[in-house]
Order: structure tokens, then C-alpha cells, then sequence
């Protein structure tokens, strides 16, 4: 599930809603920050955010994104900008328990979106925000932490790796 493209959300439904009211709730229950439908058995193109206040301090000691409300419930997103200045920060997943590596991206992105009411939504992320919808992105695109990883980084993690792939069947 987790390799497969996610399919375009037609149609707001109360299933929808549902899905994205449990997405939250798993996301919270498992301490993340955001939560793409395919990492709890949907190919629906949506994705749950929600970052905390404290870990959204940019460079200037300031919040990066003051004027987003939280949590946030992107469907069918696009990113439609981006800036050239690059992040590298640690990054982990909830589909991979205990795995950080340093991952690349843009510091500042610019995404369009559906909300859970049906209408369009603009969003200009900085920082963790940014990083996070971009992580969640990748997650819509069966694209994983795994494949963003350095080639030494998935060496040093090889053993986790194996054991991840031996109890869950997921092809890396």
C-alpha cells in the first residue's frame, strides 16, 4: 500500500471526513506530525498535519508559520512553488518506528489544496511545516523515508531495515 500512487478524492463524503478524523486521531495516539492515508490503508490523496507551536521556531526565534491554524487536512494537494533555499533536517516516519535520517528540502513551499468543507485552500509553509508536507507528498507518490536515505545511512541501518521488511512484508 504504501508503494501505490495515491487516487484523486472526488467527492468530500462523510467517509472522507471519517477517515480524516481517524487519521488525526492515530497521528496524535502515535506522537507524529502529519499521517498520509496510505499509512493506515487508503489510497485516498489526503494527508493529516498538525505541528506542535513550540517545534515551529524558525532561525529567528520567531514561529515560522504564525498565521496557520492546526491540524490541518490537505486533499488532494498539489505544491505549486517552492523557494531555491534548501533544509536538511532529521526526519522520521510512522511507518518506519525508530528510523531517522537526514533528509533535504525546501525550506519554503507553496501548496493548493482541498479542505474538508470542499473548498480550495492556498498554504505558504515554512520549516517543519514545509518539511512535513513535503514528506507527506512523497507519501501520496509511493514515495518513502527510505528512498530520500543516503546510501551509508541505509547501510548503518541495514539490521533495522531487515527486521522492518521481516515483520511487515513491505519491499523497500
Amino acid at each position: 500500500m504504501l508503494r501505490k500512487k495515491a487516487v484523486e478524492v472526488t467527492e468530500i463524503t462523510s467517509e472522507i471526513q471519517t477517515l480524516a478524523k481517524e487519521m488525526l486521531e492515530t497521528m496524535y495516539q502515535e506522537h507524529g506530525v502529519g499521517l498520509a492515508a496510505e499509512q493506515v490503508g487508503h489510497t485516498a490523496r489526503i494527508f493529516v498535519i498538525d505541528i506542535p507551536p513550540d517545534s515551529d521556531i524558525g532561525e529567528n526565534d520567531e514561529r515560522d508559520n504564525p498565521d496557520v491554524e492546526m491540524p490541518l487536512v490537505l486533499i488532494n494537494p498539489k505544491m505549486v512553488g517552492h523557494t531555491n533555499d534548501v533544509q536538511v533536517g532529521q526526519e522520521g516516519c510512522l511507518s518506519f518506528p525508530d528510523i531517522f535520517a537526514n533528509v533535504e528540502r525546501w525550506y519554503e513551499v507553496d501548496t493548493e489544496y482541498t479542505d474538508l468543507n470542499g473548498d480550495p485552500q492556498a498554504i505558504h509553509a515554512k520549516g517543519l511545516l514545509s518539511r512535513a508536507i513535503q514528506h507527506e507528498l512523497d507519501h501520496l507518490d509511493g514515495i518513502l523515508l527510505v528512498d530520500r536515505m543516503s546510501h551509508v545511512k541505509k547501510v548503518a541501518l541495514g539490521g533495522k531495515l531487515k527486521r522492518l521488511v521481516k515483520q511487515t512484508k513491505l519491499a523497500l
